[in-house]
């Protein structure tokens, strides 16, 4: 099997000189996450230093090492290991003969990036490559890229940003061949003026695609005009996407499939195209559209991506669905606990309500980098949760409690919600309140720590 990096090669790349001869099949920053067989480059941070934890790395089973410093162990001394993950990135983006797409958007960008590398693998036997979990940063995005393989065909990247410039410092080292925005929402309006200030820096991905370079925006979205425009300076084709009569890949009709997914007929520029989706509700739906139009971009197989679309599972923290055992019976918990802002709040509570079930649970927590509108946002997730009918509503986190006053003046929400400070007092009102035949849906901030909740449910399920 051929090695992923050897030290020739990455000595030569990185400019520095090794202490012996090793080759890795991995890449990582994390010793924590080091197999055997990995590269660790040991980074500094303001509150870390890598250099600590090398000895933790070989004892993973690292089989070598970048460093700044001379370690015991197989390595490869360099001036600043963050350039050289970035090099090494870079050499790995240009040492492939593979379509390259970029994934950015408000909302919906991880579960975008891993529907179409499941419909990309799929389709090339193997042979996808994509961003693991959510490492879509200065350090996430150049790590998925060094451990892209040579022989890759397709490659998935997810970028992040919660400020203005730091795309188009990413889409650099990405060069798509097509670019991807899922959605514009007010998720970190913390940091902008507006609106508008978050669809241009997320239109700053259009800045790296590479000549003949395809985007793909969200026709429904406000800010479409915006980004069209955007797109236009960098773009030689411009796809659209939604349910839109005027998107160029559009849902044209779509019924709920028993598995609470759905069932599609959407046209595209080549066709018509029926496909099942196993995700829930209409924001999985346009995520679709936006996989399909970027498989027609690259030229790949588009029964292959239906096919891909109808097995997918549900992604821990990202729309994952227990059935978990409760006295009498069991209940359905759905897991959108690692991220929130006011778009995928409404979004997944809309697909709550529309879940068979007896009754529909809510256990929600702050939404983060709101600023000084976080009341606003917040008290107006009671219109979601009034439109889809939702029977109870826990809420967790010192920001709910605008939302918690304003359910506490609605007589129809009498004795139907409760708010508490942490994940740890959420778990034993949850425990208390679940009943045979229930939906529950579970989602706030990462750092909420809603994921404990899910554990707990999910754990006296299995227990």
């Amino acid at each position: 099997m051929t090695p992923l990096w050897t030290t020739d090669a990455l000595a030569g790349l990185l400019g520095g000189k090794a202490s012996s001869d090793f080759s890795c099949d991995g890449v990582a920053f994390d010793s924590r996450e080091i197999g055997p067989g990995d590269l660790f480059f040991a980074l500094k941070g303001e509150h870390s230093d890598g250099h600590l934890f090398v000895e933790t790395a070989f004892a993973n089973g690292a089989a070598g090492a970048i460093v700044s410093e001379p370690v015991n162990g197989p390595h490869i001394c360099v001036p600043d290991t963050m350039r050289a993950l970035e090099q090494l990135g870079i050499a790995s983006r240009d040492r492939v003969d593979a379509k390259i797409i970029g994934v950015t958007g408000s909302a919906g960008k991880t579960g975008t990036k891993e529907a179409l590398f499941a419909a990309l693998d799929r389709a090339s036997f193997g042979k996808a490559h994509r961003s693991v979990k959510s490492y879509n940063n200065h350090v996430g995005v150049p790590l998925s890229l060094s451990r892209m393989p040579a022989d890759t065909q397709y490659g998935v990247f997810e970028m992040g940003m919660n400020h203005a410039g730091e795309l188009s410092a990413l889409t650099q080292f990405v060069r798509p061949h097509v670019a991807i925005i899922t959605t514009i929402a007010p998720a970190h309006i913390e940091f902008f003026k507006d609106e508008s200030g978050i669809a241009d820096a997320k239109g700053e991905i259009f800045e790296g695609l590479v000549a003949g370079g395809t985007a793909i925006i969200p026709r429904d979205n406000v800010h479409y005009p915006r980004l069209r425009a955007k797109a236009e300076k960098h773009a030689d084709h411009i796809v659209s996407f939604g349910f839109s009569p005027e998107a160029d890949v559009r849902c044209v009709d779509h019924v709920g499939s028993e598995n609470g997914g759905s069932l599609i007929t959407a046209q595209l520029p080549g066709g018509m195209l029926c496909y099942a989706l196993s995700q829930a509700g209409d924001h999985w739906i346009a995520n679709s559209l936006a996989v399909l139009a970027a498989v027609e971009a690259v030229g790949a197989d588009l029964a292959a991506a239906g096919l891909a679309l109808a097995e997918l599972g549900g992604l821990k923290g990202r729309g994952a669905r227990h059935s978990i055992t409760v006295k009498g019976g069991e209940a359905l918990l759905i897991d959108e606990s690692y991220n929130a802002n006011p778009a995928s709040m409404a979004a997944t509570i809309t697909a709550l309500g529309r879940a068979s079930a007896g009754r529909h649970i809510a256990i929600l927590a702050t939404m983060k980098e709101l600023g000084s509108k976080s009341a606003e946002f917040h008290v107006g997730i009671k219109t979601h949760l009034d439109a889809a009918g939702v029977s109870y509503a826990l809420l967790v986190g010192e920001e709910m409690a605008p939302l918690a006053e304003a359910l506490a003046r609605d007589i129809a929400w009498a004795g139907k919600f409760t708010h508490c400070a942490t994940a740890k007092e959420a778990v034993s009102v949850a425990q208390d309140i679940i009943q045979p035949g229930d939906a529950i849906l579970i989602k706030g901030s990462n750092s909420m720590g809603l994921s404990a909740v899910v554990d707990a449910l999910v754990g006296d399920a299995k227990g």
